[in-house]
C-alpha cells in the first residue's frame, strides 16, 4: 500500500464512520443539522429578519420544521442576489455571520452569473471532509487507484475578486490547490494548465501531459470533457510523441510565456515512451485510452441527466476493468453527498445539510407541501430545496431527483433532469428526457443515427426547432424531415398534453436543421472561450433559450 493510499484510507475511513452514525438515523440528523445551521445563523440580518432564535426554541423535530416553514420562505438565487451583493461590497453578517471565504461564479437565470458564497464554515465541514470520504470511496471500489497518477481537469482555483477583494474561482480548484502535497504529487500536470485560456492548447498540454504516464484516475465531472481530450489526442498525436521525446510542449500553441516557464521544470525528454506510443498507432491506427492508459482504475464523471448522450461516444475507449463512478449530485451551491459504489446514485450527508423535498406532481403548486428527508419513497421523484453553512435557506436547486432506495436509512437519490428542462410553449409540458428518447427511438425506425441533438422552442414560431449532427454527413434535408417527422410522432405518442397542441395546431410542425460536423464540440469551445469552465459546462438538450438557439444557428451546415 502506498503512502497516498495509507493516509486517505486513515482520513477517508474516520470521515465515513460519522456518516455511517448519522446514517442509523437520517431523521435525528436532519433535526441536529437545521439547528445547528440555524444557531450558526440566527444573529445575521437574515437570521434576525426570519426569527431563527425563535426557530430554535422548538421542543420537537415537527413544530421546528413547521416554524421554519413558516417564517422562511423557498428561495431562488435572484431573491438573495441584493444580500449577496452587499456581501461583495464589503458588508460582513448580511446572510450569514462574517464574511465568505470565497465566491463560486456559476451561469445564473438572469444574464448576471449567480455568486455562491462558499463560508469557511462550509468549505472545512463540507468540501474538506467530504472529499476525503470520497477519495477512500473510490479506495474501496479499486485499491489501486492511486497506485499511479491523476488527471483532473478543474477551474481557475483563484479567477478575480469581489469589489471587497473576496476572492471568487473554481471550489474544485480550490480544492484541489488545497489538497495534501503526498496528493498533489500524483497529477500529472500542474495547477497552471488550467490558466490556459486557448481551450485547444489547453486540452494539448493537459493531454500531451497525461499520456506520458501511466494514469490510473481521471477526475472530471462533465463527461463531455472526455470527448474533447480523446479528440485533442486523435489530431495531435504524432506531436504529442515529438515533445515527449524532446521534453517540450507544442510551440505553436497560444500558451503564456509565464506558464510555459512553469511547465518546463515537468517537462524531461522522455524517448522510451515517446517510443511506445508510436508503437500504439502503428499497431491500432486510432489509440484509444484503453491502450495508452491500460491500468486505468476509475473514470470519475456525471452519469445522470442527459449526460449519456456524451458517454455513448467513449462507452468502449477504457479498459473493461475500469469502474466508471457517478461524480454524485453536486453543484456550486450544494455538494449533497457522495455515490460510494457502481451505481448511479448519491447517497446525501444529512449530517451536513439540511434538505426539503416537493413531490414531482405538485411542482409549480402554489402551496406544495413539503416532506423530510425521512418521507421519501423508492421510487418517487421529487424537486429538492437544501439549507446550508453557506447562506443558502429553503433554496430551489431546480433539479428533478429521483430515489433509488436507502443507505440505512439515508434515502440514495440521483438526478433525472433539471426542472426547466420542462418546455411548455402552449401548455404541452414537454419535458427533455421524452425528447430524448423520442430522438433514440426515431434513429431505430429511421436507421438514421446521431453524433449530437438539441432542441429548442420558439415562442415567436410557436414551434420546435431541432437541431441534428448526424453520422452521416450526406443526410440529406428531406431525410432530415422524415427523422423530425418520426420524433413528432413518438413524442405525441408519449405525451398526450404535446399531441393535443400539435392537434390543434398550437403547435406548429417542427422546425429541422442539420448541423455541420463536430458541432457540440464547436459550441462547447466557443463557451469556454467566452469565459464557460470547462467543469461547470452544461447543455440540456431541451430549452427555450434563444442566445443558445442563435450559437446554434451559427452551426447549420450550409
Amino acid at each position: 500500500m502506498n503512502k497516498a493510499t495509507l493516509l486517505l484510507s486513515i482520513a477517508g475511513g474516520i470521515n465515513k464512520k460519522k456518516l455511517i452514525k448519522a446514517s442509523k438515523n437520517c431523521a435525528k440528523a436532519q433535526e441536529n443539522t437545521l439547528r445547528s445551521i440555524l444557531e450558526y445563523a440566527k444573529d445575521s440580518e437574515y437570521g434576525k429578519e426570519h426569527h431563527y432564535a425563535e426557530i430554535l426554541q422548538a421542543k420537537t423535530a415537527d413544530e421546528l420544521y413547521a416554524l421554519y416553514q413558516k417564517n422562511v420562505p423557498p428561495i431562488h438565487y435572484e431573491d438573495i442576489r441584493p444580500l449577496v451583493e452587499r456581501h461583495k461590497n464589503g458588508e460582513a453578517n448580511i446572510l450569514f455571520p462574517g464574511k465568505p471565504k470565497m465566491y463560486a461564479t456559476t451561469s445564473g437565470t438572469s444574464s448576471e452569473p449567480k455568486w455562491i458564497p462558499i463560508t469557511e464554515e462550509y468549505y472545512e465541514n463540507i468540501y474538506n471532509k467530504m472529499t476525503k470520504v470520497w477519495l477512500y470511496s473510490l479506495i474501496e471500489q479499486r485499491p489501486k487507484v492511486f497506485s499511479g497518477k491523476i488527471v483532473s481537469i478543474v477551474g481557475k482555483s483563484i479567477e478575480g475578486a469581489a469589489p471587497d477583494g473576496t476572492v471568487y474561482g473554481s471550489v474544485s480548484g480550490v480544492t484541489q490547490r488545497d489538497c495534501p502535497q503526498f496528493v498533489k504529487d500524483l497529477y500529472t500536470a500542474p495547477a497552471c494548465v488550467f490558466e490556459i485560456s486557448d481551450y485547444k492548447a489547453r486540452y494539448y498540454a493537459i493531454m500531451r501531459m497525461g499520456i506520458e504516464q501511466d494514469v490510473t484516475l481521471i477526475v472530471t465531472a462533465n463527461p463531455s470533457t472526455i470527448v474533447e481530450m480523446q479528440n485533442n489526442v486523435n489530431e495531435f498525436y504524432d506531436r504529442y510523441c515529438e515533445d515527449i521525446e524532446n521534453g517540450t510542449i507544442n510551440a505553436d500553441l497560444k500558451i503564456d510565456q509565464r506558464i510555459r516557464d512553469e511547465l518546463k521544470a515537468y517537462l524531461k525528454p522522455n524517448p522510451k515512451r515517446a517510443a511506445e506510443l508510436r508503437a500504439l498507432k502503428e499497431k491500432y491506427g486510432t489509440v484509444l485510452p484503453k491502450q495508452y492508459w491500460p491500468n486505468m482504475q476509475v473514470l470519475n464523471t456525471w452519469k445522470c441527466g442527459n449526460t449519456h448522450v456524451y458517454l455513448d461516444k467513449f462507452k468502449d475507449s477504457f479498459p473493461s476493468k475500469m469502474c466508471h463512478v457517478e461524480f454524485s449530485y453536486f453543484s456550486s451551491e450544494c455538494r449533497s453527498g457522495l455515490v460510494l459504489d457502481e451505481t448511479i446514485n448519491t447517497v446525501v450527508f444529512p449530517h451536513m445539510h439540511y434538505f426539503e423535498f416537493v413531490p414531482e406532481e405538485e411542482i409549480g403548486s402554489d402551496n406544495p407541501h413539503f416532506v423530510q428527508l425521512s418521507d421519501l419513497k423508492p421510487g418517487k421523484r421529487y424537486s429538492i430545496y437544501v439549507t446550508t453553512y453557506s447562506g443558502l435557506y429553503r433554496y430551489n436547486m431546480d433539479d428533478l431527483i429521483e430515489v433509488s432506495d436507502y443507505y440505512n436509512t439515508i434515502p440514495r437519490i440521483h438526478l433525472v433532469q433539471k426542472i426547466n428542462g420542462i418546455i411548455s410553449l402552449t401548455g404541452e409540458k414537454l419535458a427533455e428526457n421524452q425528447f430524448i428518447e423520442a430522438v433514440r427511438k426515431a434513429e431505430t425506425e429511421t436507421g438514421l443515427k446521431t453524433q449530437f441533438f438539441v432542441g429548442f422552442a420558439s415562442l415567436n414560431d410557436s414551434a420546435y426547432h431541432f437541431y441534428y449532427e448526424f453520422v452521416r454527413q450526406d443526410v440529406s434535408q428531406e431525410e432530415a424531415e422524415k427523422f423530425t417527422a418520426a420524433v413528432d410522432a413518438l413524442l405525441k405518442k408519449d405525451n398526450i398534453e404535446y399531441a393535443a397542441k400539435r392537434d390543434s395546431f398550437r403547435l406548429k410542425d417542427p422546425i429541422t436543421h442539420i448541423m455541420q460536423k463536430d458541432s457540440f464540440e464547436e459550441y462547447k469551445k466557443t463557451c469556454i472561450n467566452n469565459g464557460a469552465r470547462d467543469g461547470q459546462f452544461k447543455l440540456n438538450l431541451l430549452m427555450q433559450d434563444e442566445k443558445r438557439q442563435e450559437m446554434f444557428d451559427q452551426l447549420i451546415r450550409r
